[in-house]
């Protein structure tokens, strides 16, 4: 390929939303975005066997949108325990620093139960899925950044995701 189809193809993978930006992994595919609050939104590739692609959305609320602690406490609410236990016991949670930005991670598998639209009653039933999700503190407030899916296709993104986390680049 020439370099002006590659940077062609670069720039078409690179998101800007009001100065983050991001690039995802040329496996995922853009998909349209469902409401104004989502600034992209993907499909990650199912893998063999599961039956639905995974779901990469990343969210932005004009700086607001709620404090890390309760977004990581409802993600952890839209996950269910087959043996019954708390979500909270099995999620794992980590902070780290990525481009100078602290960035906020929980993980964790389940049956993936939130609801199917914000303040609606019908809900997701998905067995054996898995939550990745991340809060990325900027300047400009919080993007919020939340991977669902089958859990052999979240396991098989993850080399994908932690390299599309650390991509992220703020530009006040």
């Amino acid at each position: 390929m020439t370099r002006a189809i590659l940077f062609s193809l670069a720039l078409s993978l690179t998101t800007h939303a009001a100065g983050l930006t991001f690039t995802a992994p040329d496996t995922w595919k853009k998909v349209a975005t469902s409401s104004s609050m989502r600034v992209a939104q993907y499909a990650l590739p199912r893998a063999a066997g599961d039956e639905q692609d995974a779901e990469l959305v990343v969210y932005y609320f004009g700086g607001s949108g709620g404090t890390v602690e309760a977004n990581i406490e409802r993600w952890v609410g839209q996950m269910q325990q087959p043996d019954g236990r708390a979500s909270s016991a099995v999620a794992k949670r980590q902070s780290r620093t990525i481009n100078g930005l602290t960035v906020t991670l929980v993980d964790v598998p389940g049956t993936y139960v939130a609801e199917m639209t914000p303040g609606g009653s019908q809900r997701h039933n998905n067995p054996k899925f898995h939550l990745r999700a991340a809060v990325i503190e900027t300047a400009n407030g919080p993007y919020f950044i939340k991977l669902t899916g089958p859990a052999k296709t979240v396991a098989a993104s993850e080399k994908d995701f932690e390299r599309f986390l650390s991509g992220v680049k703020f530009t006040p």
